[in-house]
């Protein structure tokens, strides 16, 4: 049996808020925090199976043809058991989300690189040795690397016009016609991506660095010609995703491969210069921002113009409009996302994909135009709000950007800010504040879970993965919560493709998707409980392992009684989707100080105030906020992805190079939230609020710089050189 759920419509009901246990929204420690802590949470290469070996992956020097001249003196060097040259290996990651194999060949190398072999040997110091010494020869080509070198594509479903935007620009009062630039980004997870392979003779099964496992082992089943049936994928911890472990990577289908050769388990382990060339990447983005309004501050007119980038034959663009749809008002409209096909390493989803750099962007272009205007930005924001979607005409689920908009600027004393910019000097240090409005679309998507309750203890069971989010925490409260058992109570299985279909992480949809698939299995086992007491489900409280009703109080384990009760919950998206329109919003507030000698940037203190449906468990939420802000401050000030111009490799391929935030680089980070309860969100009335804090946060942070020195950068990040240059 299970308990489906379409959601098609609004739930008004608000069971969560009449169960009795009162775990739900509070800070509960997470269950795998200390395994972590005290290293016994095991990763895709902490497993040690009898009779491992190592795989080293080798990589093109160049684009076009590939052969390796010395392949059979390398296969015959010591301790090596193979040179795996097979065309089932990858070209590059997938995205994720598909059910079927990502491009594979080795035979050409479409980017400097790429996999082109697998050296495989019994110790890992002898297959990197005789990895170094494969000698990889490129019949070269030509091939683009630069997007503005390239005439773009234009998808048709990234096009929204209305309206006359020309016109409106030509007779507005105010108007601003800009281009910014954001710089390719690595999602740069702690753990690299990594795979140990283990072949029966029958089942295949892989213990990897994946978020989506459903979707990853039928990626790893057709690259392999298997059926799925025939593949297991294991990934009970995961060290950090942001979408680069979305989909199969070469390592996984690598390892794979030669483990099915040699009869061996082979484990894969890239290294962090393989990290940043063959996963996905965040791409470049030249964005042009066009804005007009009245004299009151009323947008007339609003163009958002994106170009981005990807290797040919793949079908992700980064959807930089994503936000831009549905933000502001405006009668007259006109956004185009346009697609250079070059050979640079894939792009695909980097944390909050389209918005992160879309809303980033036109963030900033919006405190452009309210300096222009001499508005207030906040207030300029507030006219803007529309009452349903611009770009479609449905109504909004829920609407909370005023809220946090208020919330945030009372919180952080904005009303305490000189508006004209180069006001407050302290030594070297110009220092200025800024905002900027945050925007992230709210989704949902398949997922199912099991739940097991065998006297008065409860296992949840399902696919979904733990990146570091806080799924093991956030699993264990639901059930607690509608079982009435304490958490100690709830076991938490995850990432094991033989439990049921998760949505798997990523979009941030984890808690709203596979959370309501675990309240749908606990309310199972609550109706057949109730059934078994005779009475409705919403007629009894479960509270610390006790079922009253009535007069009767009795030990859940004794309703179990000596069987065990079992509940299953699937939940699809439904209609809803089509009927409102389902986002988060946000606001960001910075102040930074700007070296007017070095030109510096520090970020000494930021906050952000989020509205994203019902918070399960305000830790672990709140942490995933600041991990967002923290991620907006090396968008504005240090990560860039530098490709070389002639053949697009990578320039700065480990953390040498690139530069992520560190500790010195962070301040004081403070997350409130509105509370909202968006009954089109589902049963448990919750949103996605990982990716919302990304959305926003680099542009309030270029905002602040404008206003502490007066100096506008368009170009992301504000590396000293550019702020020096743009100061001068």
């Amino acid at each position: 049996m299970s308990l489906d759920l379409k959601i098609d419509g609004p739930d008004r009901e608000h069971r969560p808020d009449h169960l009795a246990q009162n775990v739900l929204g509070h800070e509960i420690d997470r269950p795998d925090g200390w395994l972590k802590v005290k290293g016994e949470a095991t990763y895709a290469a902490e497993t040690f199976p009898e009779g491992l070996v190592h795989g080293i992956l080798v990589r093109a020097p160049g684009i076009g043809r590939v052969s390796c001249a010395n392949l059979e003196d390398v296969r015959n060097m010591p301790e090596v058991l193979a040179v795996v040259r097979d065309e089932r290996l990858l070209r590059n990651a997938a995205q994720g989300g598909a059910n079927e194999a990502p491009v594979q060949g080795v035979d050409t190398a479409e980017y400097v690189g790429q996999p082109v072999a697998l050296v495989v040997a019994e110790t890992f110091e002898a297959a990197r040795h005789a990895a170094v010494a494969l000698t990889v020869e490129i019949d070269g080509v030509e091939a683009p690397v630069d997007p503005e070198a390239v005439v773009p594509e234009e998808p048709d479903n990234q096009i929204s016009t209305r309206g006359d935007l020309d016109g409106a620009m030509r007779h507005a009062p105010y108007s601003i016609d800009v281009v910014y630039t954001t710089a390719s980004m690595n999602s740069a997870a702690m753990e690299p991506h990594a795979a140990t392979a283990v072949w029966d003779g029958e089942v295949l099964t892989l213990r990897g660095a994946l978020q989506m496992l459903k979707f990853n082992r039928n990626e790893l089943a057709d690259s392999l010609g298997l059926p799925p049936e025939r593949v297991r994928i294991l990934a009970p911890y995961v060290g950090g995703g942001f979408g680069s472990k979305l989909g199969i990577s070469a390592d996984c289908v690598a390892a794979a491969v030669a483990a099915m050769e040699l009869n061996r388990p082979v484990r894969v382990v890239q290294h962090r210069r393989d990290v940043f060339e063959v996963n996905v990447r965040r791409s470049e983005t030249r964005q042009r921002i066009r804005l007009a309004c009245d004299t009151q501050g009323r947008l007339t007119g609003l163009g958002h113009e994106a170009l981005v980038s990807n290797l040919p034959k793949e079908e992700f663009f980064e959807p930089v409009l994503q936000a831009s749809y549905f933000a502001y008002a405006a009668a007259n409209r006109d956004l185009r996302l346009k697609a250079a096909r070059i050979n640079r390493p894939a792009t695909g989803s980097v944390r909050a994909p389209g918005e992160a750099v879309g809303v980033t962007v036109f963030e900033a272009a919006i405190d452009e135009l309210a300096v222009k205007t001499g508005i207030d930005p906040i207030e300029l924001r507030l006219r803007n709000i529309p009452e349903k979607d611009p770009d479609t005409g449905v109504p909004f689920s829920s609407h909370r950007l005023e809220a946090t908009l208020k919330d945030g600027s009372e919180r952080f004393g904005w009303n305490e800010r000189d508006p004209a910019p180069r006001q407050r000097r302290e030594g070297e240090w110009w220092i200025g504040t800024g905002m900027a409005a945050a925007f992230r679309v709210n989704m949902i998507t398949p997922a199912e879970a099991r739940i097991t309750l065998d006297g008065d203890r409860a296992t949840v069971e399902s696919d979904m993965t733990d990146i570091g989010t806080g799924s093991y925490v956030i699993f264990q409260q639901i059930a607690a919560e509608i079982l009435g058992l304490p958490t100690g109570k709830v076991d938490v299985r995850l990432g094991d493709t033989a439990y049921p279909p998760g949505s798997g992480s990523g979009g941030s949809f984890g808690a709203a998707s596979t959370g309501t698939a675990v309240w749908l299995a606990g309310m199972e086992i609550r109706r057949a409980l109730a059934e078994r007491l005779g009475c409705d489900e919403s007629e009894m409280t479960l509270r610390d392992g006790y079922v009253t009703h009535g007069n009767r109080r009795v030990p859940l384990a004794d309703l179990v009684g000596g069987g065990a009760f079992s509940g299953h919950g699937r939940v699809e998206p439904g209609d809803a989707q089509e009927k409102v329109r389902q986002a988060t919003y946000g606001a960001h507030f910075a102040e930074v100080g700007v070296n007017d000698v070095t030109g510096e940037v520090r970020v000494r203190r930021m906050l952000g105030s989020f509205s994203a449906g019902r918070i399960l468990n305000p830790r672990t939420a709140r942490s995933q906020c600041h991990g967002g802000m923290i991620w907006g401050i090396g968008m504005a000030l240090t990560e860039e992805m530098t490709h070389d111009r002639r053949d697009g490799h990578v320039v700065n391929r480990d953390f040498a190079g690139y530069h992520v935030p560190v500790n010195a680089d962070v301040p004081p980070l403070d997350v409130y939230f509105v509370e909202e309860l968006d009954d089109w969100a589902g049963p448990l009335q919750v949103k996605g609020i990982g990716e919302l804090s990304i959305c926003g946060s680099g542009g309030a942070i270029f905002n602040a710089i404008h206003h502490a020195c007066g100096a506008r950068l368009r170009d992301f990040p504000a590396t000293p050189d550019r702020v020096l240059a743009a100061l001068s």
